[in-house]
């Protein structure tokens, strides 16, 4: 369930987050067709059977609790419910994702495909799943402990019902992992914690604990016992490559009387390859059940080098490609103001201005769907030394220029932060999209606008389709993103391996 009942609400900013998207739907819609909502404070009965199957009522009784959470909002979301059932034809599926009988209906489709399953740890907001539902496999658990990825991961994917996408640290879960997992697994796929590997580290200690959980990953792995494992890292990762392979072939576990252990291998591959407007490099492992490898005749070294051999005729694609058919924004010039929506700076959910004048890479990472809505465009704050800074650089600029020596404010830690200050090249993949920027942007500033790139422009450079909605608040839209594998890049990757499941 997406939505909470209204007598059972444990998190009252997320249920009403979670209702203003469903206004938000409806109004753009709205104001794209040059319609107007009617309020009214009548719940007419077909409008009562649509909130009860949204899953935010049971009774009548219940409308009295709902007029005191919403408040002054009432009767305004009631319009834009009885707006939308006499307008159902102008809407596109994302609105049913906010209905709980909508999405029982998508799991229960799913659930019979047959298709082969996969279990994601470290889920974050999704992009790993993403990829390889696109590639046709079909999730049966996901874990993660950041709520706000939880919340939007549960959003985008309802062909998984949200019990089944839980919130917890896998070390408390991981040693009776199985009474979560009520089918057989083919695949299992995570990203482990990974910021003591990451090259931001300046201190990279070896035993930091952040560095550990990938441990429990693979005790997972010896419980679950899936025929596939994919597990994605930094590049500084390479420095304990030899021992997490170790790890892996160390799995010896029983299952119906028949002993199983794992062949690993592993290799950089960088999400260009697959088709995606960023350079980002990654360390992918791939381990294969042993009597996978001797029926299938294959190992984790065919299996990569058939991922680059499919890939080696991928188009590269350039920044350019993502930030195509968007609207420019300004920058807000007032502090505390990444929330709010305008015209000028952008909305959370707005109306897609440019539908139908796709490119060729908006049409590959929306898979050939037309999307109506524009979500998460909005410009983040910028001060005024920072605008100037944004404004005298030119594109491939960063903070060792002598245009904004003058202004830096790092001038004495230059050494360290060449970085803190780039303007993207339009013409080439963009950089590493990376959490740092829920922090700040200035390390990914537009190339033709005043401004840092907005959460959708960084989504888009994920490979990220245009309708996936990142939920919560606006700067933690940024580390949902960085943290993601790109779409494109696990699809890439799970298309090779379902031909063996």
């Amino acid at each position: 369930m997406i939505f909470e009942n209204i007598k059972h609400i444990t998190n009252k900013d997320s249920f009403l987050e979670l209702t203003d998207v469903y206004v938000r739907l409806v109004e753009v819609t709205a104001e794209r067709n040059k319609m107007v909502i009617q309020d009214s404070d009548i719940i007419s009965t077909n409008a009562f059977d649509e909130i009860r199957n949204m899953g935010i009522i049971s009774s009548k009784d219940d409308v009295t609790l709902l007029k005191q959470i919403l408040k002054k909002s009432f009767e305004h979301f009631i319009s834009c419910v009885s707006f939308y059932l006499k307008n159902e034809s102008l809407f596109d599926r994302t609105i049913l994702l906010l209905n709980n009988k909508e999405r029982a209906f998508i799991r229960q489709s799913t659930s019979i495909s047959q298709k082969p399953t996969f279990v994601d740890f470290f889920s974050g907001a999704g992009g790993l799943s993403c990829g390889f539902t696109q590639a046709g496999l079909r999730v049966i658990f996901a874990n993660d402990f950041e709520d706000v990825c939880v919340r939007t991961y549960r959003f985008n994917h309802p062909e998984i019902e949200a019990k089944n996408v839980l919130q917890e640290d896998i070390r408390k879960i991981v040693n009776n992992i199985n009474s979560y997992i009520h089918e057989e697994a083919d695949v299992v796929v995570g990203g482990p914690p990974c910021q003591g590997f990451s090259s931001a580290n300046q201190q990279r200690i070896i035993d930091d604990p952040r560095n550990e959980l990938y441990k429990y990953f693979i005790k997972a792995i010896s419980q679950i016992l899936p025929k596939f494992v994919i597990m994605e890292n930094v590049r500084g990762m390479l420095k304990v490559a030899d021992q997490v392979v170790e790890d892996y072939e160390n799995i010896r576990a029983l299952k119906n009387g028949v002993e199983y252990s794992y062949k690993v291998g592993y290799m950089l591959l960088n999400s260009v390859d697959f088709g995606v407007a960023q350079s980002r490099e990654r360390l992918i492992y791939i381990a294969i059940r042993n009597d996978v490898c001797i029926n299938k005749h294959i190992s984790p070294a065919s299996i990569f080098k058939e991922i680059n051999e499919v890939n080696q005729g991928n188009r590269i694609y350039k920044l350019r490609d993502a930030l195509f058919a968007i609207p420019k924004l300004d920058a807000p010039r007032i502090k505390n103001t990444n929330e709010v929506d305008s015209d000028i700076s952008g909305k959370k959910i707005d109306y897609n201005k440019y539908v139908g004048n796709e490119n060729e890479y908006l049409r590959s990472i929306n898979s050939n769907r037309v999307i109506p809505y524009l979500f998460n465009h909005k410009a983040r704050y910028v001060n005024d030394i920072n605008y100037e800074i944004y404004r005298l650089l030119n594109q491939g600029d960063d903070a060792s220029d002598s245009k904004i020596a003058d202004i830096m404010p790092y001038t004495h830690r230059l050494h360290c932060f060449k970085d803190k200050y780039f303007k993207l090249i339009a013409d080439k993949p963009s950089r590493t999209i990376t959490a740092h920027l829920r922090m700040d942007c200035h390390s990914h500033i537009h190339p033709f606008q005043v401004r840092a790139i907005t959460p959708r422009e960084a989504a888009r450079c994920q490979s990220f389709p245009d309708d996936y909605l990142f939920l919560g608040a606006y700067l933690k839209t940024y580390m949902q993103i960085g943290n993601a594998v790109p779409c494109l890049m696990a699809k890439g990757i799970a298309s090779i391996i379902k031909k063996y499941l």
